[in-house]
C-alpha cells in the first residue's frame, strides 16, 4: 500500500511497523471530527501527543478531501450504512505515516492557494506544508480506489543515557 513512500527514504518495510492502527469512516462529514478523535487517542496512545497539531490538520484535510471528492456522486451523506472511508496510522521508529483509503479512481487535484478568500481548493496545500511529504496511489488487486497518504518524520529516538567521562 505504501510503496511510494520508499521514493527518496530508506527501505520500509511494512512488518517492521511498531504500530499501527485503523478505523473505518461512514460517509458524513462529521467523521471527520470521529477521525481527529481517533488521531488524538492514537497519537497519545504512543507517546507522539506532541505531534497532534500537525498531524490532526493533516488527517483533517485527508478526510475532508476523501469524503468531498472521493466518494460517487450520488452517495448519501447523513445515515450512509456502509463505510466507504479507511483512515490508517501507522509508526516506525523515525516516521509515522497517515493515510486515507476513498474509493475512487480519481487523482487528488492540487490547486495553489492564490486566492486567500476562497473557501476550498488549499486541502492538499495544507497537507503539503504540514507535512513531510505526501502522494497517493491507485488500490491494487480487488479493492478499488486509491490511498492518500502523508508522512511526518519523528526524532530519532535517545539511544539512553551518555557514559559518564
Amino acid at each position: 500500500m505504501l510503496e511510494p513512500l520508499r521514493q527518496g527514504l530508506p527501505p520500509l518495510n511494512l512488518a517492521a511497523a511498531s504500530d499501527a492502527a485503523s478505523c473505518a469512516l461512514p460517509a458524513r462529514y462529521e467523521a471527520v471530527r470521529e477521525a481527529r478523535q481517533f488521531t488524538r487517542g492514537t497519537l497519545d496512545q504512543w507517546d507522539l501527543g506532541d505531534r497532534f497539531d500537525d498531524v490532526c490538520l493533516v488527517v483533517s484535510e485527508l478526510v475532508t478531501n476523501a469524503l468531498r471528492h472521493g466518494l460517487p456522486a450520488g452517495t448519501p451523506r447523513p445515515n450512509a450504512p456502509d463505510l466507504p472511508v479507511r483512515l490508517h496510522l501507522m509508526r516506525w521508529t523515525e516516521r509515522l505515516v497517515c493515510a486515507v483509503r476513498d474509493p475512487s479512481d480519481e487523482s487528488p487535484v492540487t490547486r495553489e492557494p492564490d486566492d486567500c478568500s476562497a473557501e476550498s481548493g488549499r486541502g492538499l496545500f495544507l497537507v503539503e506544508s504540514f507535512s513531510d511529504g505526501w502522494g497517493w496511489h491507485p488500490m491494487a488487486g480487488a479493492l478499488s480506489g486509491k490511498v492518500v497518504w502523508a508522512l511526518f518524520r519523528l526524532p530519532r529516538p535517545a539511544d539512553g543515557p551518555c557514559p559518564r567521562a
